[in-house]
């Protein structure tokens, strides 16, 4: 119980939001581009650039930042429960011992369950709210009216039932693997480069982080596309497909 309630798991779970929030807010018009492109099949544009030129046209300057708070919101209580719940466990498993590959995917994948089945209610949310406005290609799919996170939340209970707020629990629980698989990737080069050094700078961090990263992210990207898909669209819900 104190590993769970640790010092250090809170320091690494405050650690790791404010640091995707900041990550997220730099890179913010990116992600708006990328879902645009996974909802929105009928858009011809098909590059990131392109498709950010269009949204500024067409809808505004800060078009780019649209459901900023919401998603800052979702992502800094998504990442501190898996930060926290990733090294609680750690510290509750290896005891002092030394990690292996196998342990940190295992972690990995048991931290992005808890975190899948804690937050995602607020990703179908700030997915609704960051398309809310948008000009959609795509002429069968039906606006929102959300006046904000609150009144998203009551609007899609009262219409679509509590459930709708899981919507893509499925693909999500898949997707716990990108984490999974980045900390396995991240705690595997962190301890190659130990082994040549004392120490690793903020530089090598940076950069494992980011290879890291992009190899997760390759290797799911088709399930978050399914998973964009399935928060947005609901057949009984305000955003339809034909």
């Amino acid at each position: 119980m104190a590993s769970v309630l640790s010092y250090e798991s809170l320091v690494h779970a405050v650690a790791g939001a404010v640091g995707s929030v900041t990550a997220m807010t730099v890179f913010f018009p990116l992600d708006t581009a990328r879902l645009r492109l996974q909802v929105d099949e009928k858009r011809k544009s098909k590059t990131t650039h392109m498709v950010l030129l269009e949204i500024i046209k067409e809808e505004g300057l800060l078009a780019p930042y649209r459901g900023w708070f919401p998603v800052i919101s979702s992502l800094c209580c998504s990442n501190f429960v898996y930060f926290y719940t990733f090294n609680s466990l750690k510290a509750l498993w290896v005891k002092g011992q030394r990690s292996t590959t196998g342990k940190d995917l295992v972690v990995g994948f048991v931290a992005g369950v808890v975190n899948v089945l804690l937050t995602t209610p607020l990703w179908v949310v700030n997915t609704r709210l960051k398309l809310q406005g948008a000009k959609f290609r795509n002429e069968d799919i039906v606006p929102t009216n959300y006046k904000g996170i609150i009144d998203a939340f009551h609007q899609i209970i009262r219409d679509e039932g509590i459930s709708a707020l899981w919507n893509g629990t499925f693909p999500s629980l898949l997707l716990v693997f990108n984490p999974a698989v980045q900390f396995m990737f991240y705690e595997g080069l962190k301890r190659q480069l130990l082994k040549k050094r004392m120490k690793l700078s903020s530089l090598d961090v940076f950069i494992i982080g980011a290879v890291a990263k992009a190899i997760a992210t390759t290797l799911t990207y088709p399930l978050q596309t399914v998973q964009s898909i399935l928060r947005t669209f609901w057949n009984n819900g305000t955003l339809q497909r034909p």
